[in-house]
């Protein structure tokens, strides 16, 4: 597969794999047969937070990702971590992600009401952590312990509701723990909506990952601005034009952005498989 350096010594693949939904609207036995296909794919970069899976994918991930951990590139975002709630969720997970296949099922021309349902049933499962430093380095602490790895290869702030205050105090502590040898790089995953509360500090981050798809609102200013710059993209099929399919967008993704790495969060072994052939060699 293609591989992109964003940062330099990096080398992760054109296509990541977003991991948000493991454990969650994901099942275990799903998740671990797509983690296992993307890897033979040649997919080597996966996207991860202290939140996804209600704070359960992380640990979940580590077990497959044993004794590959030299060959992959993994990420992770602390801002946003599980409440008490979601640990009482744990073991009715299975009749929820029942009740919600069926809805959608349902209602499968709501697709845009649905994920905003779904972003809201969420929120309510996890709490926002302090931006500080301190909370950077003990979430990092934590990331590593799930992760059962010493260092992770890109360390992001969880889309911020609000101007960092505080940018600095986060900045000098990323540099601490890049010597240290505790992440190699750092960013801010971010909604593009929301760009205009990082301006003043944006271009300090080693990376930056944000939602792109092509045909949604600023795609073409993104395209003007960053076409050539290094960037991670999430969210690159929904939203944006309904007359492209899926292939379409992936492949605009990558012909206007061949710096960039596209995460898609596809658990459908078919559709990683075709998805990895658009940047084979």
């Amino acid at each position: 597969m293609k591989k992109i350096e964003l940062v330099k010594g990096i080398q992760s693949s054109a296509i990541g794999f977003g991991c948000a939904s493991i454990l969650g609207s994901i099942d275990a036995r799903t998740a671990a047969r797509a983690i296992d296909c993307a890897i033979d794919c040649g997919i080597n970069h996966f996207d991860l937070a202290r939140s996804y899976g209600y704070g359960e994918a992380e640990s979940f991930a580590s077990k497959i990702f044993k004794n590959k951990r030299d060959n992959l590139v993994l990420a992770s975002k602390f801002g946003i971590k599980a409440n008490w709630k979601a640990y009482l969720l744990k073991p009715v997970k299975p009749i929820l992600r029942t009740l919600v296949r069926n809805k959608n099922e349902k209602n499968a021309a709501n697709t845009r009401d649905e994920t905003i349902e779904a972003k809201t049933l969420a929120d309510h499962f996890h709490y926002r952590i302090p931006l500080s430093g301190r909370e950077m380095l003990k979430s990092l602490e934590q990331s590593l312990k799930a992760l059962n790895t010493d260092y992770l290869d890109y360390f992001f702030v969880h889309e911020p509701p609000d101007t960092l205050l505080n940018f600095n105090e986060l900045a000098a502590t990323a540099l601490k723990l890049k010597e240290q040898g505790k992440i190699r790089a750092w960013g801010i995953a971010y909604m593009r909506h929301q760009e205009h509360l990082h301006i003043g500090y944006i271009n300090h981050f080693d990376i930056l990952q944000f939602n792109n798809s092509p045909g949604s609102a600023g795609y073409k200013r993104a395209v003007t601005n960053r076409s050539t710059e290094p960037n991670i993209f999430f969210s690159p099929i929904r939203g944006g034009s309904d007359a492209m399919s899926p292939t379409e967008k992936l492949t605009k993704l990558f012909n206007d952005f061949p710096q960039s790495v596209v995460l898609c969060s596809t658990f459908n072994e078919k559709h990683l498989k075709q998805n990895a052939g658009l940047v084979q060699h």
